[in-house]
């Protein structure tokens, strides 16, 4: 891609072109630099933000403020990105009128690109409206982390053919509503194929294989610094985690020791005026 900002035409026609696209996502503004220094074709606010970041069990905790307060500082971190934000849990299902809403939120109010929202053919009418409004969406199929307690767990999608049927059809129907692209989370990887052939749309993967447009992995996980769990499926290009600890480790231990920071960093008053002061509070000699 060029310099400029990227546009969804630009990310379609990266399929045509038979580009892989690389998404990353991020959660704050030094992340959001790194990637767009990196030139990532997209970043993706993840609701899985409230897991990474903030320390939930889940997603399902994650709020509408959480999720513009992180979107707008990836905004500020990479102005320049194709930014996409999640719609956290329950801030579309219920209706095609909390849809627009929220979206329209997060587009005006945190500067977000685009939209995904999990579900096939559930949310078809939702992802219609808000194309409708010129509201860009993704689409997120397979594992879906805001449906784990009814999916049963974080388990692999498409093994059976009825489940492949499904997906399938749930893909096509999105591709039909207007979505741009869709994500396939943990979709069997001959399953996924055969989707992403399927469809004139990009299918992005995480954890689906590489017979897909493209991939998409979280900051914290790609670089090493998630302490928590990190899925099978992603890879750690660096340790940084440890690195961090390091640091750490060293400031604590020049802290203890006294040589952090070392005397005459900072610039001190004229000792005439010390000594005066010293002898005013009755402080004595230094020491």
């Amino acid at each position: 891609m060029s310099t400029r900002k990227p546009t969804i035409r630009d990310i379609r026609s990266m399929k045509q072109k038979h580009e892989k696209i690389a998404m990353v996502t991020a959660y704050d503004y030094p992340s959001a630099m790194a990637c767009a220094r990196a030139n990532a074709d997209m970043l993706l606010v993840g609701d899985s933000l409230g897991m990474v970041v903030l320390g939930y069990d889940s997603t399902l905790p994650v709020t509408m403020a959480d999720m513009i307060h992180h979107t707008s500082a990836v905004r500020r971190g990479a102005p320049g990105s194709f930014v996409v934000t999640d719609m956290p849990f329950m801030s579309y299902q219920a209706s095609v009128s909390d849809a627009l809403h929220n979206a329209g939120r997060l587009m005006k109010e945190a500067a977000c690109d685009a939209v995904k929202l999990e579900g096939g053919q559930a949310i078809v009418a939702q992802v219609a409206a808000m194309i409708a409004a010129g509201i860009p969406v993704m689409g997120h199929i397979g594992l879906q982390p805001q449906s784990v307690h009814q999916l049963g767990g974080y388990r692999l999608q498409g093994k059976t053919a009825g489940q492949a049927h499904s997906l399938y059809d749930d893909a096509r129907r999105l591709e039909d509503a207007g979505c741009f692209a869709i994500v396939l989370e943990c979709v069997a990887e001959n399953v996924a194929q055969l989707i992403a052939e399927s469809l004139s749309i990009p299918v992005i993967g995480i954890g689906s294989g590489p017979y897909v447009d493209g991939q998409v992995l979280v900051f914290h996980d790609l670089l090493g610094i998630n302490g928590a769990y990190v899925p099978s499926f992603a890879k750690s290009y660096k340790h940084l985690l440890d690195e961090m600890a390091n640091g750490v480790t060293a400031y604590r231990d020049e802290v203890r020791t006294g040589s952090f920071p070392p005397a005459g960093q900072v610039a001190s008053v004229d000792p005439a005026v010390m000594a005066a002061l010293r002898k005013e509070y009755n402080l004595g000699g230094h020491h």
